[in-house]
């Protein structure tokens, strides 16, 4: 009986570990529409959260980012890195930026895994006003 119980005691550990794991390909979901527009892939390195762009879902595969500043201007949208930086804090991932490339604008970024592990809450900054996205996980 004992023996039981540590192994729940486990299993439930680790579903929480794995159920904090931000890493992995997200399926994007425009805010104002509801369609699904593109598959962003998040990997950490030196300790800090990513996110690039892996599959375009509705606009051609060639769009480039027109309306981007500096180094991606012109840019392929597919394989394009769109956020920078993050890192975790308690239960968030923030300090960083996220790039919409329709209007080329950048904000200030802060993901957080919902209640439900398959749904990434992904929200942009500017000053004290912000917009919120639900992306979804991919298997």
């Amino acid at each position: 009986m004992k023996i039981f119980q540590v192994l729940i005691v486990l299993c439930l550990g680790v579903n929480t570990l794995v159920a904090q794991d931000i890493t992995g390909k997200w399926k994007t979901i425009d805010d104002e529409t509801g369609q699904e527009k593109s598959i962003v892939q998040i990997y950490e390195s030196d300790g800090k959260i990513y996110g690039k762009i892996v599959e375009i879902l509705t606009e051609k595969k060639e769009a480039v980012c027109s309306k981007c500043e500096g180094d991606k201007n012109g840019k392929p949208i597919l394989g394009m890195q769109i956020i920078e930086g993050l890192e975790k804090e308690d239960d968030v991932f923030e300090g960083g930026t996220i790039l919409n490339p329709s209007n080329g604008k950048v904000y200030k970024c802060r993901l957080k895994i919902e209640d439900n592990p398959n749904t990434l809450q992904v929200r942009g900054y500017v000053a004290f006003f912000y917009k919120t996205q639900y992306w979804q996980r991919v298997k």
